[in-house]
């Protein structure tokens, strides 16, 4: 099971991922939201913002999301590394249920080229 240290780790390269895109992807991620990434095997959410391509962890506490973000991700720990690290297949995930994905319309429709 993934540590916390190593789902932090794995947002931090996500974030690099993010910031060296280009194209497509780099004008996707360009959203400015609230962000939150629920561990779910963890019991632990980091809260963020996805901001100009690059995701910065503003807190971490135990449980569920305290409020609401504008992006929420939920998955393990186990399954957020294997994502970064371009083991598992985020659209496999999702559709299977491993992963899930909330956000407004728009902004999904903006992140579909990043996943």
């Amino acid at each position: 099971m993934a540590t916390i240290e190593e789902c932090r780790a794995a947002l931090g390269r996500l974030s690099d991922n993010l910031a060296d895109a280009e194209g497509g992807v780099r004008s996707a991620a360009a959203l400015n939201r609230s962000l939150s990434c629920r561990i779910t095997d963890l019991d632990v959410t980091f809260m963020g913002r996805l901001e100009n391509g690059r995701i910065t962890v503003l807190d971490t506490h135990p449980g569920p999301p305290r409020e609401k973000a504008e992006i929420r991700l939920a998955l393990s720990g186990d399954d957020l590394v294997a994502m970064v690290d371009g083991e598992l297949n985020f659209a496999k995930a999702w559709a299977s249920g491993r992963v899930k994905l909330e956000a407004g319309l728009r902004d999904l429709l903006r992140l579909r080229s990043l996943l």
